[in-house]
Order: C-alpha cells, then sequence, then structure tokens
C-alpha cells in the first residue's frame, strides 16, 4: 500500500468515529494523525471519499467551520442538509455554534 493509500485509510478510520451531530476539521485529523501540516491531504482524502459509503466526509468541515467540501457532493446543499438533518445548524455555508459541535479526535480517541 502506497503512503498516501495509508494516510487516507487512517483519515478515514478517524472520519468513521465522528459522532452524529458533531463536526471537526481536516486540520484536526491531521494533527490526531501526527501531520499537523496536513490538513490538505486530509481533505484530498475526503474528496476521494465519496465513493465510500461509510465515511461521512459532510462532518469534516475548515477550522472556521466553513462548508468548503460542499462541491464534492453532486449538489450545492446536500452537505449543509445532511449536517442539518443531524442537528448541527448551518448559515451561510457556515457551521453555527462551531465550539458546541466541534468534536476534536485528540481529545476524545487514544493515540493512533
Amino acid at each position: 500500500m502506497s503512503q498516501e493509500a495509508s494516510f487516507f485509510s487512517k483519515v478515514y478510520q478517524v472520519a468513521r468515529l465522528i459522532p452524529e451531530g458533531r463536526v471537526t476539521s481536516y486540520g484536526a485529523i491531521a494533527r490526531y494523525l501526527g501531520s499537523a501540516q496536513g490538513a490538505r491531504m486530509v481533505g484530498w482524502a475526503m474528496s476521494a471519499s465519496h465513493s465510500i459509503l461509510d465515511v461521512p466526509a459532510h462532518r469534516v468541515v475548515n477550522q472556521n467551520g466553513l462548508l468548503t467540501g460542499k462541491h464534492h457532493f453532486g449538489g450545492s446543499n446536500i452537505m449543509q442538509q445532511l449536517l442539518e438533518n443531524e442537528g448541527v445548524k448551518v448559515i451561510d455555508n457556515q457551521i453555527q455554534n462551531l465550539e458546541s459541535c466541534f468534536w476534536d479526535p485528540t481529545e476524545e480517541l487514544p493515540n493512533f
């Protein structure tokens, strides 16, 4: 398995653990995996995950709570609709009350 494929696999493992109604950021996943500068690669992994049914990519947003990956969901509001169905409030493509629904794998999970 290539190094990139291995990293993507680890990203998917973490993303599968994000609880319903919570969100995390690309950077938080990268930090948890020991790649503090790897937020962009986490984004690439999320972009590639849409053919994998059990990866909740809609729960991964940028550090400010913006739905930067929404264009990968095949429709302009699908990412927002998925989040709102889980009780996450979104206005103008941004998570409201990000602090209260943010899930940090570094704090929530044991060391990877």
